[in-house]
């Protein structure tokens, strides 16, 4: 695993609250990650260090599938728009991602979104693999449970062998608590990213971990997985790595900010 792991994700922070690019003008490196909850816009520099980012709540995909182009492109453009503010000059490309497993007319309306935004689209890869770009994970799976998929790819020797998707993530969590706590889907939105609400909310959103967790344990079946590694934004929910261990019986690391790691890791294929 990437040993710089941890100072390249406080980098990628930074760069969300980066005002400006401080005078940059060499070659970029642009992910965009089109989630069921988040999507998100990273711009790398040439050694693609972490300059500039974005990202905003959006219901533009559903289960991995857009379900809103015009909403998906007008957000795109918005972010874009801010984040060429920032830099200083225009994107003109990008790399994109999508949930193995969808088809492949699906995967052609991600990059017509990200080329309807006025990007060119170099390159459409599948999410765990774009994450484990940042990882670096030479053994193991790579996990992205996102708001409406968890995505599984495991590597042996540094390649990709099987990858796989089933529509269960973040959205699923969310609409357990509202359903619970009798709260719309936005505001059981807010209370499941506050840190300080995950402990109390825990208990309610357990069963949907362990789907998650079975899940990943049917896929990864068959062969030695001798570690997780989670990402996504639904990984940041204190205590699934726990129960993710426990029922697949491997061990499994989560990163700080997993929300980032793949639009990080796709902006490395443009």
């Amino acid at each position: 695993m990437n040993p710089g792991l941890t100072a390249y994700l406080a980098a990628a922070d930074e760069a969300l609250k980066r005002p400006s690019a401080n005078g940059y003008r060499g070659p970029v490196h642009v992910g965009v990650d089109l989630g069921t909850a988040y999507t998100t816009l990273f711009v790398l520099d040439e050694a693609y260090r972490p300059l500039i980012g974005a990202y905003r709540f959006a219901e533009v995909v559903r289960d991995g599938l857009v379900v809103d182009f015009a909403g998906a492109t007008k957000l795109l453009r918005e972010l874009k728009r801010e984040v060429e503010g920032r830099l200083g000059f225009e994107l003109t490309s990008a790399a994109t991602t999508y949930p193995p497993g969808v088809p492949q007319v699906e995967v052609r309306a991600t990059r017509y979104v990200v080329e309807s935004a006025g990007l060119e689209c170099t390159g459409v890869v599948d999410e765990p693999t774009a994450a484990n770009a940042v990882l670096q994970v030479t053994n193991g799976a790579v996990v992205d449970i996102g708001g409406g998929t968890t995505g599984i790819a495991i590597l042996k020797e540094g390649e990709v062998i099987y990858t796989a998707d089933e529509p269960t993530g973040g959205t699923h969590f969310t609409l357990v608590l509202a359903g619970a706590q009798h709260l719309s889907f936005e505001e059981a939105e807010a209370l499941k990213i506050n840190p300080a609400m995950q402990p109390q909310l825990f208990p309610m959103v357990r069963p949907v971990m362990e789907k998650v967790a079975t899940i990943i344990a049917r896929h990864i079946a068959g062969y030695t997985v001798e570690r997780l590694y989670l990402v996504g934004g639904t990984s940041a929910f204190q205590g699934i790595d726990e129960v993710i261990a426990a029922i697949t019986g491997v061990r499994t690391f989560v990163p700080t900010n997993p929300l980032f790691v793949t639009p990080l890791g796709v902006a490395r294929y443009n």
